[in-house]
């Protein structure tokens, strides 16, 4: 599985530590540099876990000696009101890592759960959900490890791994035929050639150029239906935009290899967390 390398999410944490604690936590400096705690993070909600390694990485700078005792894995199920890990460490280390570790869990539990959610309408199809560029900056690995973690798929990872041609691409080319030769350069050294339609008669065209990989932008059900037919298996075929929980299983049924949906990384929901202090640990 696709995530960040331990030196990206330790550099990850690191910005948000110091975005947070800056010259020093204040409040947290009330307390004795001795004092240590057991603290147990808690989920309030029905979710999917995901951001384990960041949350080892926000206790461990703060807190090298910090033992962290994990109750579910990245990718498992948790239940409304059980306990997902248990810290124990210095008492100021949690205080002042507790948000910027909660902001991760939350970021990344949430766009896990949002893909488990829509996957699910999947089942008994041939659709595979597939993300999009529509994520935090700075936190794209993240999001993407996320989404796999929900069942999903990733697409392209940013502009240097995929081409797609998109509208504005095939106005500044002259027309879907151009952009697709100049595309057939790069054969061999990337693994993605797409070219997004917004009509019938657009996906013919990108047909006779020889596309094999071909975005269905805002396309209707009907017309899916239609592309899928019109296709007979030439290309695979994505399906784009007004994806939801309430459309997505029609979509799939109509023949598309693929659904893409920004809204697992762009708008999710915040999962209902809490890190509670049980009792002083001596």
């Amino acid at each position: 599985m696709m995530k960040p390398s331990k030196a990206q999410i330790q550099g990850q944490v690191a910005l948000a530590l110091d975005e947070d604690i800056g010259t020093g936590d204040l409040t947290a400096s009330l307390i004795s540099e001795s004092e240590r705690v057991r603290a147990t993070l808690i989920c309030r909600e029905d979710a999917v876990a995901c951001g384990r390694d960041w949350i080892n990485a926000v206790f461990e700078a703060l807190d090298p000696s910090a033992q962290i005792d994990w109750r579910c894995q990245d990718g498992e199920d948790l239940k409304a009101g059980q306990i997902w890990c248990v810290i124990k460490g210095s008492a100021r280390a949690v205080l002042s890592g507790e948000r910027t570790a909660l902001n991760f869990a939350q970021l990344l539990a949430s766009t896990a759960t949002a893909t488990r959610t829509l996957a699910r309408h999947l089942h008994g199809t041939n659709a595979q959900l597939l993300d999009t560029r529509k994520t935090v900056p700075g936190l794209r690995l993240a999001q993407k490890y996320a989404v796999q973690c929900g069942g999903g798929s990733n697409h392209r990872l940013g502009l240097y791994d995929g081409i797609l041609i998109k509208e504005n691409h095939i106005r500044s080319a002259g027309s879907i035929a151009a952009a697709l030769t100049a595309a057939q350069a790069h054969v061999g050294t990337v693994d993605l050639i797409e070219v997004e339609v917004e009509t019938l008669d657009e996906l013919s065209q990108a047909l006779d150029a020889g596309a094999r990989r071909i975005m269905l932008d805002n396309f209707s059900v009907s017309d899916m239906r239609a592309a899928v037919k019109h296709n007979q298996g030439r290309a695979k075929l994505e399906a784009s935009g007004n994806v939801n929980a309430q459309t997505i299983r029609e979509i799939a049924l109509t023949g598309v290899d693929f659904i893409s949906c920004g809204e697992i990384t762009k708008n999710v929901s915040a999962v209902d967390l809490s890190l509670q202090f049980d009792q002083p640990d001596t």
